[in-house]
């Protein structure tokens, strides 16, 4: 494996160390003072320490000895996600576990897991990216008993893992291990499930075959199989280092899948203050973490919502990191794998050719991400480019060797494309980000007249009565995360893909998101400055001519913005519990930063 580090990625985070240099020390100095600020339970109030063991019947003697390290559990079990409800037994059998090395485990708390499949289309989805920081003040919550020496982090999908990574950084001078389930196996082929998308759109198709279509994907408990932002998640947590290696995507159930969260566990346990391999979160989450993320990220083709979610987890550790890092970040960072929504298979199969510790082991041979980050593991980022198996009971980890697959998984020395899958447009109509993994190359630029919308079901009905039968560009503003909490738009997919089939040139811009399944149309998303409060969007009028272009980085318009007023915005804040978060919206920051009120609020 190479030592050399690309120069590209050495002097993105030679930049993100010089511009994060006052706010990272600021954040290590917190979690030293929290450290040394932290007592030894023996020292607690006696009347503190009878509340926190008084339902911990099986563990109370060793707790009252203060015998081992006592693990804080934080799970995002609900049995509505298929992700999540393996999470429901685990905290037995990761008591257990604990006990074998004589620590101890409590379930500290948990915290809301809302899944964005559901929501997706309907008015709940207004609530979903501020579940994230929801998710990450639950976490702080959790962890502020001071009872715990380490935590283990339960959750997978969408806003879930950003939103533990965020508060478990707030109480960083606590190691922390995050511990997925696994995907669900593979149902009905991705490509069969699209076509009945788009016969559904088209009205080719009845709403009881696409019922029957979706129950054949999503089927089982595990995460849904596309590479969307819960598997993007996983492949996160491998990146940088949070993970047991190569736990991402072993399926639920399975003796594998045991033998990972033991270990888990058990290395959790080993990694605390009173150990000699001291590993807290805080120092485990530096700037080479960070870019790792990113690096994998656009390596794998993976989801666009991680374009706020990285500057968001960056911020929460101190970092500083933005989209001209990411797309300066994709110039040097080869595609190697070809996921769905990108190719034709699964996390399944991409995992059985090779997986994540095939991808980190290609990159590291090219110098194209760091080896030298601490990691939860015992030692650097080469123990990521392994795979488990197991020797009877026995954990073990083995090479991966080559693709077993080269239609899902190359080397960096041969990618699929010599550029990651995400690229920074920016102009006159602001900054956006456009995911060109699955975008054809002859589509990178469309030049056509907008017809703009303030909601995706407009976008529908329009679509529906043949308005959009033409080469256009559709705008869908006020959908930042100040205006409505910045939804995915995800139900604009297939109408979209079925124009671009027709033969239109078909592209997106918007303030709002994509799925993590974002697809084959062109477009510029999370645009920022968003259209409440007077940014470009907001003078867009149908007609004028739009121009997005990944090739040349452009998002522009001919109109005279300037000589004209923003619209008013129509927006209802009422229902479905919105109005609660009202305070979210008023104080969200934008895309770029991470669209969070609470970051943008805790002097981060």
């Amino acid at each position: 494996m190479s030592d050399t580090l690309h120069d590209t990625i050495h002097r993105v985070t030679q930049r993100v160390i010089e511009k994060s240099s006052d706010s990272r020390t600021a954040y290590l100095d917190l979690i030293a003072r929290e450290a040394d600020n932290q007592p030894d339970r023996a020292q607690v109030s006696c009347s503190n320490l009878a509340h926190a063991y008084a339902g911990a019947l099986e563990d109370q003697t060793a707790l009252k000895a203060n015998r081992g390290p006592n693990i804080g559990i934080v799970s995002a079990y609900n049995d509505m996600l298929s992700a999540h409800q393996p999470y429901g037994r685990y905290p037995e059998r990761l008591k257990i576990y604990a006990r074998e090395v004589g620590a101890t485990a409590q379930v500290a708390g948990a915290t809301p897991a809302m899944c964005d499949g559901v929501t997706q289309g309907e008015t709940g989805m207004e609530l979903s990216l501020f579940s994230r920081d929801v998710i990450a003040l639950s976490t702080g919550v959790a962890l502020s008993h001071a009872m715990y020496d380490s935590a283990l982090m339960l959750g997978i999908c969408d806003k879930i893992v950003p939103g533990l990574v965020i508060g478990a950084l707030r109480f960083g001078h606590l190691p922390a291990i995050f511990v997925p389930s696994g995907p669900m196996p593979s149902g009905i082929s991705n490509k069969q499930k699209q076509a009945t998308r788009q016969l559904y759109a088209e009205g080719k198709a009845t709403r009881a075959q696409l019922l029957e279509s979706e129950l054949g994907s999503y089927h089982s408990p595990g995460t849904c199989t596309f590479y969307g932002t819960a598997n993007s998640n996983q492949m996160m947590m491998e990146m940088m280092g949070l993970h047991i290696p190569g736990s991402a995507f072993i399926q639920p159930g399975t003796k594998l899948r045991q033998a990972l969260d033991r270990e888990a566990v058990h290395r959790v346990a080993a990694i605390g203050r009173s150990g000699n391999d001291y590993r807290p979160l805080g120092h485990c989450v530096d700037e080479k973490a960070i870019i790792n993320a990113a690096i994998g990220l656009l390596a794998t083709g993976g989801s666009t919502n991680h374009a706020i979610h990285i500057p968001a987890m960056a911020r929460a550790a101190g970092v500083q990191f933005d989209w001209t890092d990411l797309a300066e970040l994709s110039g040097a960072v080869p595609l190697v794998a070809n996921v769905y929504p990108n190719g034709a298979g699964d996390v399944n199969h991409f995992h059985d050719a090779g997986g994540m510790g095939y991808v980190i082991g290609t990159l590291l041979s090219e110098g194209l991400c760091h080896r030298d980050v601490l990691t939860v593991g015992a030692g650097d980022l080469s123990a990521y480019a392994r795979e488990p198996g197991l020797d009877g009971d026995t954990l073990t980890w083995r090479e991966v060797g080559k693709s077993g697959d080269d239609t899902m998984l190359k080397p960096a020395s041969d990618p699929f494309q010599p550029d990651g899958g995400m690229r920074l447009v920016q102009g006159n109509l602001g900054r956006a980000c456009f995911k060109s993994s699955a975008v054809a190359r002859d589509r990178y630029t469309v030049e056509a007249p907008c017809r703009v919308f303030e909601t995706q079901h407009a976008v529908a009905e329009a679509f529906s009565a043949g308005e959009l039968d033409r080469d256009v560009v559709v705008v869908v503003r006020f959908q930042g995360p100040r205006a409505n909490g910045m939804p995915e738009l995800h139900k604009l997919t297939p109408p979209l893909g079925v124009l671009q089939d027709r033969g239109y040139k078909v592209a997106l811009v918007t303030d709002g998101r994509m799925s993590g399944a974002s697809g084959k149309v062109p477009a510029a998303i999370h645009c920022t400055p968003e259209a409440l409060g007077g940014g470009p969007l907001s003078k867009l009028r149908d007609g004028d001519v739009v121009k997005i272009c990944a090739t040349t980085g452009e998002l522009s318009t001919t109109a005279d913005l300037d000589s004209r007023d923003p619209a008013p915005d129509s927006l209802d804040q009422q229902g479905m519990g919105r109005e609660l978060f009202a305070m979210f919206r008023m104080h969200a920051d934008g895309a770029e930063k991470g669209g969070s009120a609470m970051l943008a609020t805790g002097g981060m």
